[in-house]
């Protein structure tokens, strides 16, 4: 049986709060219950994040129900601004969100060094059990507000990349990481050391000017590869992205267990890379498309795919990355029961 998506389109972005109410994707949300509004706070520099004026309209529906709103996110295991709580907050305070701005407050789901996490058992073909952040887990439902664009390792991001990778604890992003390991040249380096300097594990170090790697610290997240610009590093695309997009949907699995969730898709500022990135060359590659809305997270993906491509006159993530499937996510996410990738569109 399909699943409803309901479609904003990105022109009628000032109707957001008449949109989701009339969706009413909100119902699992009931008073005095403590709700999660996962999203990304963006990095330094980075402009692709949900701003924060949408953010507060989301913020009004759940404050009606008379519920107790928070706007979270888990640290990151690579160098930059959201690797710890205080530095985590110091970034989202930058980019415009507070308590005044967005009507609740913050809280940083792996505590203060970002080691505040919980197991749940999964038993799934990856991982048995899952590690996720300690107040992702105590919350009581879950609004996953999730900006959809292209991603390095996944081929795009949106909710499920919101859900698993973003609440994962330290521990579990390299556990959904690790198997990606980049391969490098270092004929091309010039040993300029960039990539060392954004290297969270330390695996990367220089000796005679030039980069070397230690393998067993990496934990392929990627950031080598884009703090490069002499093509250093490269991915080895064999089943390592297809191993990361379902350890992913495992880590859903996990975050969603027993737990009740809307999920909302921004479809713009489109752009290669995900939102961890503050590199000037992540600027959309295309139009602005709109907003989905629904509580079928894999038809919610499966529609924003859908939609990006159909703006972008062809398949927008295989042009940027050929080499990667990425609705390998959707179909696995399907085969553990999380939702269909059947859908109905239903335009605002």
């Amino acid at each position: 049986m399909a699943s409803k998506v309901y479609f904003l389109p990105w022109n009628r972005i000032n109707e957001l709060y008449k949109f989701l109410k009339a969706a009413r994707v909100f119902n699992h949300v009931k008073s005095r219950n403590f709700i999660a509004i996962k999203m990304h706070f963006g990095e330094d520099g980075n402009k692709g994040y949900i701003k924060p004026e949408y953010i507060s309209q989301v913020v009004k529906i759940i404050k009606e129900k008379t519920a107790y709103p928070y706007l979270t996110d888990a640290s990151t295991i690579y160098v930059g601004k959201r690797s710890d709580a205080y530095h985590h907050l110091l970034i989202a305070n930058k980019h415009g969100f507070n308590i005044d701005s967005c009507g609740c407050p913050i809280i940083i789901a792996d505590a203060l060094r970002g080691n505040a996490e919980t197991e749940i058992e999964v038993n799934l073909k990856h991982f048995e059990k899952v590690t996720i952040a300690y107040d992702i887990y105590n919350a009581d439902g879950f609004i996953f507000l999730s900006h959809f664009k292209g991603h390095e390792i996944t081929g795009f991001g949106g909710t499920f990349k919101n859900i698993g990778m973003g609440c994962g604890s330290k521990a579990g992003k390299y556990a959904m990481h690790h198997s990606s390991q980049p391969t490098l040249n270092n004929k091309l380096c010039i040993g300029c050391g960039n990539c060392v300097k954004h290297c969270y594990q330390k695996a990367l170090s220089l000796l005679d000017k030039k980069v070397v790697m230690d393998k067993t610290k990496c934990a392929g997240c990627g950031q080598c590869i884009v703090n490069c610009a002499f093509k250093v590093f490269k991915l080895n695309w064999n089943e390592d992205p297809a191993a990361v997009q379902e350890k992913i949907v495992e880590y859903s699995y996990g975050v969603l267990k027993n737990k009740r969730a809307t999920y909302v898709n921004f479809l713009n500022h489109i752009s290669k890379f995900c939102d961890c990135f503050s590199l000037p060359k992540n600027n959309p590659l295309m139009e602005d498309v709109g907003i989905v809305a629904g509580v079928d997270p894999v038809a919610i993906d499966q529609a924003s795919y859908d939609l990006v491509n159909k703006a972008y006159g062809k398949n927008f993530f295989k042009k940027i990355y050929p080499e990667i499937d990425s609705t390998i996510q959707l179909e696995y996410a399907q085969e553990l029961g999380l939702g269909v990738r059947d859908y109905e569109l239903v335009n605002y």
